[in-house]
């Protein structure tokens, strides 16, 4: 564990290019092992897909609404003497979520175990006691997946020839689909919908996901479905108060516009707004494409433009952030409508790109869990289609599609709403690109796909310059706030092995 404060007495520098979830991890574990850090953030606050903004009385998280995995972020301030208690409150959802496969067919998912498994008996006499086996296989996948895999750098296979790990190969069904796991021990399509659904966001069909994936099933069920209270930007103004207590800078507004390298070494960074700074590491936690392709000569470059073309993508998202003068009762905090198919949906995504014909969507309403994000009465609402990415984002497309969930969403909820909408704000594409430099507008960075899973992912240590480095979604160990948490860690215990820092992961 670190202490509360560490001076620094190395006197060497690192430079944090981006302030979201991976950026300040790496920010604030370099700091505690003695480094000099300065994070230059292109926006005007911090937490890169995770800001959060006001209007009309309400308050909307941008990015990030489901909270899973506790004990990462547990453990991530325990490193620092820390506890989450500190900086939030944490409340554990009851139901986590609901699911409507159709008019009046709802399905309400219970936080406790018992009532999760009476409510599987329910659909499918005899489910529990298979809920029970697939949710074993997937705590020690957890364990071992937590323990073994997600903090190594993945630089080599040869960091995975450990006889444990190997041993342990067959038990992970590394190299069997989820779909085929799922599918052979439930038939009803509503409970193989319901442990599919999370894997929708990790970049493939359940058919091409490794069954090692049934370990979000355990963060689901298991360890339960969180809300911190005022959203989830509370988790980034902890961590920017931890930075800011361990010496990190944190310069807003300043945008990175070129890395200049010689001899193999990072020599400076410039800024948009004229401004240099030099130092000894340079930690890439912005989008990882944006920062070879844009920031670097090609000669400077860990990989070309056809190795990025030929990336498979995690999905976009289409947003809306409503504000609505009036209550909703028939919507839980989290909300997923699966009234149409599930299997078609993701072909539109991942197999034959295209704005989807029926999309499936979710809806988030904080304001069922937390009064302090909307005016007395009224309802915040937050409204995701997984699309995509890389598709032609228009005014035109973005409408269409409100047009077509809102119809479905008033249906659920028996009452009119868009007359109701005092506040609407559309984000897609266009908008990651212009805000994040993100991908083909990419909003969950790289799929977990079994070619692009750990070493095969872009390697966070740049191979043609010697204090280069990279961290986020795009490279180890993927996706999601948690894995962003563990990546930034990855990434300083990496730098501080090759620089001398005191810190290890």
């Amino acid at each position: 564990m670190f202490a509360r404060q560490i001076r620094n007495t190395m006197g060497k520098s690192v430079i944090v290019i981006g302030s979201g979830f991976a950026g300040l991890s790496a920010a604030c574990n370099l700091a505690a092992a003695g480094f000099e850090v300065t994070v230059l953030e292109k926006n005007d606050t911090p937490g890169g897909r995770a800001r959060q903004f006001q209007a009309e009385g309400f308050t909307f998280d941008m990015g990030p609404s489901w909270y899973w995995m506790p004990d990462v972020f547990e453990q991530f301030f325990a490193k620092f003497g820390k506890k989450v208690s500190d900086y939030y409150d944490l409340v554990r959802l009851d139901p986590s979520y609901a699911v409507i496969f159709g008019d009046g067919d709802v399905m309400q998912v219970p936080a406790g175990m018992p009532e999760l498994e009476a409510m599987f008996e329910r659909y499918e006499p005899g489910s529990a006691v298979l809920l029970r086996k697939f949710l074993e296989e997937a705590a020690y996948k957890y364990k071992v997946g937590m323990t073994e895999f997600v903090h190594k750098p993945s630089d080599s296979i040869m960091e995975f020839a450990d006889r444990r790990i190997l041993a342990s190969l067959f038990r992970l069904q590394m190299f069997s689909p989820l779909s085929k796991q799922v599918r052979g021990l439930f038939k009803n399509k509503k409970l193989v919908d319901l442990l599919e659904f999370p894997v929708l966001f990790l970049g493939a069909r359940p058919e091409k996901t490794p069954a090692l994936y049934s370990l979000m099933n355990y963060a689901d069920m298991s360890l339960g479905t969180w809300y911190p209270m005022g959203g989830m930007y509370k988790i980034i103004e902890a961590m920017m108060a931890l930075a800011q207590e361990l010496g990190v800078q944190v310069k807003l507004g300043t945008e990175v516009s070129r890395i200049h390298t010689s001899g193999g070494h990072v020599t400076r960074v410039a800024t948009k707004n004229g401004l240099e700074f030099r130092a000894d590491v340079i930690v890439g936690g912005a989008d990882y494409h944006h920062i070879e392709t844009s920031l670097l000569d090609a000669p400077a470059r860990n990989y070309s433009d056809r190795y990025w073309e030929n990336r498979t993508m995690a999905p976009s998202s289409l947003l809306w952030y409503l504000g609505v003068n009036k209550r909703i009762d028939k919507l839980q905090h989290h909300n997923l409508f699966f009234d149409e198919d599930f299997g078609v949906h993701a072909r539109e995504i991942y197999e034959d790109p295209k704005w989807p014909s029926k999309p499936l969507f979710y809806v988030s309403a904080p304001s069922r869990t937390d009064a302090s994000v909307a005016p007395e009465g009224c309802e915040n609402l937050f409204i995701l289609i997984p699309v995509a990415p890389g598709l032609e984002d228009t005014p035109e497309v973005r409408e269409h599609y409100y047009n077509m969930v809102m119809e479905r969403l008033e249906r659920h909820a028996g009452q009119s709403i868009r007359d109701t909408v005092v506040y609407k704000r559309s984000y897609a594409h266009a908008d990651f690109v212009s805000d994040y430099n993100a991908f083909k507008g990419n909003a969950y960075g790289l799929a977990n796909t079994l070619m692009q899973t750990a070493f095969l992912k872009p390697k966070m240590r740049n191979s043609k310059v010697d204090n280069l480095f990279y961290t986020g979604q795009l490279t180890v160990p993927g996706p999601g706030v948690p894995p962003s948490l563990i990546s930034g860690q990855v990434v300083a215990g990496e730098i501080s092995r090759r620089f001398g820092g005191s810190y290890k992961v």
